[in-house]
């Protein structure tokens, strides 16, 4: 019976540790969507001959594209209610980390 107290223990832990990860894509993404529209304003408004947006919006875009794809992949979901404890209860019965 401890071996199997054990065992959930670490299911347990595992889930949490990659619902973290996922919460950090989620958060990546909504940084990236909040900080693109000042590096585009300030420079179309400071440097409005040469558009070095695309550079970051490219790169940072890739990057926060290839997080996602990394941690989630494409079986992605929105948040909803209770979704920590949803996505926790998940990978503790898929166990295949």
């Amino acid at each position: 019976m401890e071996d199997k107290r054990k065992i959930e223990g670490e299911k347990y832990l595992r889930a949490q540790k990659k619902v973290e990860k996922e919460k950090e894509v989620y958060v990546h993404a909504v940084v990236f969507v909040f900080v693109m529209p000042i590096i585009i304003i300030t420079n179309l408004k400071f440097v409005p001959r040469f558009h070095y947006f695309w550079f970051t919006l490219f790169g940072w875009g890739m990057g926060v594209f290839l997080h996602w794809l990394v941690v989630i992949g494409f079986k992605s979901s929105l948040f909803g209610e209770d979704w920590e404890a949803r996505k926790i209860k998940e990978y503790m019965d898929k166990d295949h980390f």
